[in-house]
């Protein structure tokens, strides 16, 4: 049986990147495999690359020795056979805890050899799930694709073919009524949330399953 590893990197729990996450666990599942979540926001404290250089030393090449809230993470994905990975955008940008474990993900795997650029013998097929408040179609002017693409490309090539489901313009509150929020329409953010989610949740469990298929 197949394990995939998925993690949640936003710090709400059962919100959009969530279930967005959970959805594609979901199809994963489905298709015969067993799957792991992480919330990172309940794991122990953690940072994001603490520069050590630990995992460029025996034994632990490419290995991240930093024992924190990530390395039960980091540990079972060395032992993964996909993984799906979900953000929300902050400030045009990942949210910290996935810049965090996507650091020593990536940086572990790095041994700045030119005969051996990483320390990774075996890739797995990965997964990105991008929630944001922005429309996907704005993503282009707002500098999301190249932002999206950049972390893309780098996981593809440091972990595994990467691909990537994303949803805009989604629900960020349930009652917009206890916000002075004028930029957002609330009628229309939940007309989304009935119409449109539904459809990035269903692509979402279609590419969980392909992860395994």
């Amino acid at each position: 049986m197949k394990k995939v590893v998925a993690v949640n990197c936003s710090p709400r729990r059962g919100w959009n990147t969530d279930l967005l996450v959970r959805a594609a666990a979901r199809g994963a599942e489905n298709a015969g495999a067993s799957v792991q979540i992480f919330d990172l926001n309940l794991l122990e404290p953690f940072t994001g690359c603490a520069s050590c250089f630990g995992c460029k030393l025996a034994p632990n090449e490419g290995r991240c020795v930093c024992l924190d809230g990530l390395y039960p993470v980091l540990e079972a994905i060395r032992t993964a056979d996909a993984l799906i990975l979900g953000t929300p955008v902050y400030l045009s940008n990942v949210s910290s805890g996935f810049h965090a474990l996507y650091e020593r993900l990536v940086f572990q795997n790095t041994t700045y050899q030119k005969e051996r650029p990483s320390y990774r013998t075996r890739r797995i097929p990965v997964l990105l799930a991008v929630t944001s408040g922005v429309a996907v179609e704005n993503y282009g002017a707002m500098g999301y694709d190249a932002m999206i693409e950049s972390y893309r490309r780098i996981l593809d090539r440091s972990v595994g073919e990467t691909k990537v489901v994303t949803s805009g313009d989604v629900l960020q509150v349930s009652d917009y009524s206890r916000f002075n929020w004028t930029l957002f329409d609330p009628e229309a953010k939940k007309k989304g949330r009935q119409e449109r989610f539904p459809k990035d949740l269903e692509q979402a469990e279609k590419l969980g399953a392909g992860l395994v298929e």
